[in-house]
């Protein structure tokens, strides 16, 4: 199929994915443009291949709740005043006395996918939903996107690129998915398709995911039981104590950019214990209220098959067969079930599948990793036409944040002014004025 060019001009900005990363990047060039003069003003535009905008739908379990303050929105710990703000979405809502009164920093996860897609909504010009970027190439003095879009190929054409294509699912070595065995990401789109509650559910995992995951079947199939498995003897708490957070401030990036690779090892060892295979106490504390009381009325339906690991899983019509190995006696217990559930955590997606020839031009570390710079920056041993900046995929660069919301809304004002920076530097560019709903 024939790439057709688009007939835009050669953006500023172009976007890979639509997620909170990019979202916030694209409020930060909105606001920018409100007051800058117009030569100064940057254009933009988005790719994001779902058909609108979506942020882990299968994980919105009816109850579960934010792990990061709202406070750490799209734009607050880089605009205070910013309109596009979690407090001014819940004055448009008119719910903000309401939420006050609630007397909680955390909100509810499926509110807060709410107000992602009022902030989406009011920057949805910018943004090309069911448009998905197959290949990026560089061309004279700006990089070309082919995008594949309503059944067609499209060429648009920018200075600067930002990838930011998010998390894919991490499985076990050999595991596969299928009608009956499931990551945890498709949980709730899947969850439909049974055409009759399930008798038996197996979670895999130790972490948030995981305990919500097994709370939700639990709750949901009152006639089933559902085995927890993971390799730990018990949940393990998050550690979101007030220094231990500190890890996730905006001077934490500095510091951990500048490290040593040894110091940089050290630190995400030190405190893996706030974002990984970890569980919010209360959530621990109320797996286990129900797995007691469930044993004095003698019907357990919560099973904690701890310090154990899944040896085999063999699909049948319906249903799975899994073998889970006890791992302190080499114990093998099968259990026949309706449903298998991997919450075994997500990893970030692979950009460079999506650099082309352009890949060849990135350094990489001792450990073939992208070498990036402060300002998220891809470093290259020779001058591309712009920039190549990362929103995910840094961990080993930027520390924890990486690709958390906890520092989404000052990494998106660090890269706009990074490219505003290395533009001005430039001979003046003539730029479009960039309408905002």
């Amino acid at each position: 199929m024939t790439a057709v060019p688009s007939e835009e001009e050669v953006h500023d900005v172009l976007g890979i994915g639509f997620g909170p990363s990019n979202l916030a990047l694209a409020i930060a060039v909105e606001e920018h443009n409100r007051t800058a003069p117009a030569a100064d003003r940057l254009s933009a535009v988005f790719f994001e291949r779902e058909p609108a905008f979506s942020w882990h739908r299968g994980m919105l379990i009816e109850g579960t709740t934010m792990q990061v303050s709202f406070l750490k929105d799209l734009v607050t710990l880089r605009n205070p005043a910013s309109d596009f703000s979690f407090l001014s979405y819940l004055h448009a809502k008119h719910r903000l006395v309401d939420f006050i009164n609630h007397k909680t920093m955390f909100p509810t996860r499926v509110e807060y996918h709410d107000y992602l897609e009022w902030a989406a909504e009011r920057v949805s010009d910018v943004v090309r939903y069911g448009a998905e970027v197959v290949e990026l190439h560089r061309s004279g003095d700006h990089f070309e996107a082919v995008v594949r879009h309503g059944g067609q190929l499209e060429v648009h054409r920018a200075r600067n690129v930002v990838l930011a294509v998010g998390l894919e699912a991490s499985l076990p070595p050999g595991a596969e998915l299928g009608e009956r065995v499931w990551h945890n990401l498709d949980l709730l789109h899947r969850v439909d398709e049974l055409t009759e509650p399930p008798r038996r559910c197996v979670v895999v995992g130790a972490g948030q995911s995981a305990a919500e995951v097994t709370e939700y079947l639990h709750r949901t199939f009152p006639a089933a039981e559902v085995c927890a498995v993971f390799s730990r003897y018990g949940y393990s708490p998050a550690d979101d104590s007030p220094f231990a957070n500190r890890v996730f401030d905006p001077q934490a990036v500095d510091d951990f950019h500048a490290a040593s690779p040894e110091v940089r090892r050290q630190l995400l060892d030190y405190h893996r214990n706030t974002n990984y295979s970890v569980v919010d106490l209360d959530l621990i504390e109320q797996l286990y209220a129900i797995s007691y009381q469930e044993k004095v009325r003698g019907e357990e339906r919560l099973r904690i098959l701890n310090a154990s690991r899944v040896r085999e899983v063999a699909h049948r019509d319906g249903g799975v067969a899994v073998t889970v190995e006890f791992l302190p006696t080499g114990e093998r217990t099968e259990l026949d079930a309706d449903l298998l559930v991997y919450a075994t955590g997500c990893r970030p997606r692979d950009p460079e599948r999506l650099l082309g020839e352009t890949a060849q031009d990135c350094e990489r570390d001792e450990e073939g990793r992208l070498r990036v710079e402060r300002d998220y920056r891809v470093r290259t041993r020779t001058d591309l036409p712009g920039g190549i900046y990362l929103q995910g995929g840094t961990e080993h660069t930027h520390g924890l944040t990486s690709s958390l919301l906890s520092n989404g809304a000052v990494r998106a004002g660090e890269i706009r002014d990074s490219i505003l920076t290395r533009r001005r530097a430039r001979p003046a560019q003539p730029a479009r004025e960039v309408s905002f709903a």
